[in-house]
């Protein structure tokens, strides 16, 4: 039996198993089951790049990325962004070995797209981790440039690659810059990106990742690529993971004590901040949640066609991303012959989002599967 097979019998043991203990707990008890299995059916395989700037929200899509039957990783491209490029690609290299893969890892840019030294902001500890010691990896990194491995592997495969970018767009904006027309010919951009429709956690207005390097952004929607973004507003109220979601990664194996260790820092950022306010120690993790999407169509409530513009000039209003909705119209505004390539995620399964990442991580077979 192949990993892939391995990890379709584990997926399913695994959302068996977390629904169990989910139904016992609400007392649901097999309706709750069945309702979950019956909606969360697989898509299509894809074929992915995935883009990181390496924190541990980063870490944990990626490990949920390299558990699943439905994802062709074709490399990890990594940009500077938590924390520097150097510990940036440790970090996705151990994550990948955590999870039994052997993806490539390639380094791209320390420099933002206007060629400015990126400053690096991590609120998941000094190695972007949870300064727990988890990262120790085997392997190095490739020497191909990140941006010409994209550019070759979607010119390898025209109309099929789609990028997961869980980070700034820098190596997604200077692919697009360096040959625009190879650049077309990707199937789908998946971005955690902008607050959605909801507010920034960078500013009042404006989403780490994008306020990280807007300039890049706004490339990446002015491309004409289709893009899917989940925003930060998906990723709060019942969608956030609680110190129960942590404690139960924790007793499930050793890779969900990887994933669960690797918030530490975070989580004590959000009690601090949060106090009393958050109920249950809530923890807003958003990188998965962009996967789950691609995953499982059904996990998607609701969605809107959008044209999407990234403010750049500084002030209050830099990297906030302002989206206009296609059929809407704007009685101030009449020029609005957009190119609406955004689809917008504004409701998701939020009750569902821990319980499916659970069932993931338990799918994990703890020996090394050659």
């Amino acid at each position: 039996m192949n990993r892939k097979s391995l990890r379709r019998a584990g997926w399913a043991i695994g959302l068996a198993a977390v629904l169990t203990v989910t139904g016992a707990l609400s007392g649901c008890g097999s309706r709750e089951e069945t309702r979950l299995e019956q909606r969360y059916r697989a898509a299509p395989e894809h074929k992915v790049i995935i883009d990181s700037d390496a924190g541990a929200d980063d870490a944990a899509a990626l490990i949920l990325a390299a558990g699943s039957e439905q994802l062709d990783i074709l490399g990890v491209t990594v940009l500077a962004g938590n924390v520097d490029l150097e510990q940036g690609a440790r970090n996705i290299l151990a994550a990948l070995e955590q999870a039994g893969s052997d993806a490539p890892v390639y380094k791209g840019a320390a420099e933002n797209y206007n060629g400015e030294r990126i400053k690096t902001f991590s609120v998941f500890g000094s190695d972007g981790m949870g300064d727990a010691g988890l990262i120790d990896p085997k392997r190095s990194a490739e020497e191909q440039d990140a941006v010409a491995f994209i550019l070759e592997t979607v010119r390898r495969y025209p109309g099929e690659v789609e990028l997961v970018a869980l980070g700034p767009a820098t190596n997604i904006a200077r692919a697009i810059e360096e040959d625009p027309d190879a650049m077309r010919q990707v199937k789908r951009i998946w971005s955690m990106g902008t607050p959605g429709l909801g507010p920034g956690n960078a500013s009042p207005v404006a989403e780490f990742n994008v306020y990280s390097d807007p300039a890049a952004y706004r490339v990446m929607l002015d491309s004409g690529i289709d893009i899917t973004i989940a925003g930060f507003d998906m990723c709060g109220g019942e969608s956030a993971w609680t110190s129960e979601t942590f404690e139960r990664l924790e007793q499930t194996n050793d890779t969900g004590r990887f994933v669960a260790q690797s918030f530490g820092k975070l989580r004590e950022f959000y009690a601090a901040q949060r106090g009393t306010v958050a109920p249950g120690g809530a923890t807003n993790v958003c990188d998965p949640l962009v996967l789950m999407c691609m995953l499982h169509p059904e996990f998607v409530n609701k969605t809107v066609r959008c044209h999407g513009s990234c403010l750049t000039d500084p002030g209050e209003t830099f990297g906030q991303v302002i989206f206009y909705q296609e059929g809407y119209t704007y009685d101030a505004f009449f020029d609005t012959d957009f190119d609406y390539n955004v689809t917008l995620v504004t409701d998701v399964n939020r009750s569902d989002y821990s319980a499916l990442y659970l069932a993931a991580i338990r799918s994990f077979i703890p020996d090394k599967i050659d």
